[in-house]
């Protein structure tokens, strides 16, 4: 079911107890969870209200990863107030100017916008993670292109081989996960969690959005997520370009490269998945509109000489008129 963008029963008395008695509660968005936010005005200052109700949500993570990336000179939103018990904390406002919707408008400014939050993730992996992060490895990540099978195949009227499939899968990120679990994952690393804030520079003009599922992973996973974005085109030669210097900058060899066209076949076909999950079950059907763009990159990935095993099962499992065409004019 759509989220209603009513003000939680208790806000009024939460911004009253946290200095704000009579703000204006203004809806501000929901997303693909149970949490809200609302934008909170108050005369000329301005603040956020995320409502991340119990038991479905729980913003204690956000707290602890926003404190984490504050402390390492990232810009994470401050915590103006909270209250766990509800579920509602009242944090520092990053404005309305989006990475998306500014990159969109000027493609001029792709290359330097790219460049900067790549920055971002390369002064993040210079730190070691915070404490209590789950890792994300290779039992997490055959659980969640279980989503592909168990979502994406029934809904085009697939039934499939899963015993295959996941054979297919640990084969390819068999060696990836060898190579270990070392940084902060933000895990929804991409331009519509990003803010651009004025008057900053460097790694501080660049306010994160939804880190609360953050994990320790590895390094390719954050970056294939940010290049290979679900919800806008990223051209391929600031792909290229991005990719190129993070290797540099970091140190990384062939192995890495290998690991991001892994990790992004990976994250692909769990979307895939996650995308007719929020229509079927949460009542989004908007998110089958990403299917094409998700397909295109999903084959980019399956291109790549060392996913031959998977690319053999999609070949052998999933026809072309299931794949991007299917979606093309699809009305849910």
């Amino acid at each position: 079911m759509a989220l209603q963008m009513t003000p939680p029963p208790g806000a009024p008395a939460f911004l009253e107890q946290a200095g704000w008695a009579g703000a204006q509660i203004l809806p501000l968005a929901g997303d693909a969870s149970f949490r809200r936010y609302f934008r909170i005005v108050d005369g000329a200052r301005n603040a956020v209200l995320m409502d991340a109700p119990p038991p479905h949500e729980d913003p204690r993570p956000f707290i602890h990863v926003a404190e984490y990336l504050t402390s390492i000179g990232l810009k994470a939103p401050q915590i103006l107030a909270r209250d766990l018990d509800q579920g509602l904390l009242l944090i520092e406002d990053f404005g309305s100017v989006r990475m998306r919707e500014t990159v969109d408008a000027n493609l001029s400014l792709e290359p330097s916008i790219y460049r900067g939050v790549v920055d971002v993730l390369i002064e993040l992996h210079r730190h070691a993670p915070p404490s209590g992060l789950k890792p994300h490895g290779l039992t997490q990540w055959i659980d969640e292109i279980g989503l592909f099978t168990d979502w994406y195949c029934p809904a085009v009227g697939l039934e499939v081989d899963k015993q295959s499939f996941v054979a297919a899968w640990q084969a390819v990120l068999g060696p990836i996960d060898a190579q270990g679990q070392s940084v902060t994952e933000l895990r929804d690393y991409h331009a519509e969690n990003i803010m651009l804030l004025d008057g900053q520079s460097g790694v501080a003009r660049f306010g994160l959005l939804d880190f609360q599922d953050a994990l320790v992973g590895h390094p390719a996973y954050d970056l294939v997520s940010m290049l290979e974005d679900a919800r806008r085109d990223v051209t391929p030669q600031v792909e290229a370009a991005e990719l190129a210097r993070y290797m540099a900058q970091t140190g990384q060899g062939p192995d890495f490269e290998a690991a991001y066209w892994a990790l992004g076949a990976q994250r692909n076909t769990r979307i895939l998945g996650v995308f007719i999950r929020l229509w079927k079950r949460d009542g989004k059907p908007h998110y089958t509109n990403f299917q094409p763009r998700m397909w295109g990159l999903l084959e980019r990935n399956l291109a790549q000489p060392a996913l031959a095993p998977v690319r053999d099962w999609f070949d052998a499992h999933v026809p072309a008129e299931k794949r991007a065409a299917y979606w093309v004019n699809f009305q849910p």
